[in-house]
């Protein structure tokens, strides 16, 4: 796998457990790398298709240097899967990512496969069908981006990320929406 002895990318293998997954959020709250999570209920295959749900949140972007690198290096097609939302900030979001992706493959001259899909569900519904879709899909890796902070309802249900992380087939990976986030190069 690709983030096996890789020091750009944290990984976290643990129990299917909530405390277990939430004790190891809150552990990578500060984390500047991207870290994969693989519980003991995921199935880990090599990477052919990565599933990048992109919300109205500006931090969405993050994920398309991530995405574009993990393509490049295991020639896996990225789906992009756009928040199904009433104003134009998830197209936006979109748009940015898709110009990277396009700016990356001009630039090498690789050929990086990505498809655009509609979601069904809003920027606030999304990570949970990005992790209830996961057949529709059939993907390798979900990428997700952490909550910047936990909210009361995040605290007392646990944030979307760690109920994506339990419903989840395969690893999951996570980015700190950080302004000072690591990137890995292209």
């Amino acid at each position: 796998m690709i983030w096996d002895n890789n020091d750009d990318i944290r990984l976290i293998e643990c129990d299917n457990n909530a405390r277990v997954i939430q004790r190891q959020l809150n552990d990578c709250r500060d984390e500047r790398r991207p870290y994969v999570f693989v519980t003991s209920t995921m199935t880990v295959k090599p990477l052919n298709r990565l599933l990048v749900p992109v919300s109205m949140l500006e931090e969405e972007t993050y994920k398309a240097e991530i995405c574009t690198y993990l393509a490049r290096k295991t020639g896996a097609h990225i789906i992009l899967l756009k928040a199904h939302d009433y104003g134009s900030h998830a197209q936006q979001n979109v748009n940015r990512i898709v110009t990277h992706i396009q700016s990356v493959a001009d630039k090498t001259g690789e050929k990086i496969s990505y498809e655009v899909v509609e979601a069904r569900k809003d920027s606030f519904s999304l990570t949970k069908e990005a992790s209830e879709r996961q057949r529709d899909f059939r993907h390798d890796l979900l990428i997700l981006t952490a909550s910047r902070d936990y909210g009361l309802d995040d605290i007392l249900f646990g944030p979307p990320e760690r109920h994506a992380i339990q419903k989840a087939l395969v690893p999951v990976m996570l980015i700190n929406p950080r302004e000072d986030l690591f990137s890995l190069c292209d």
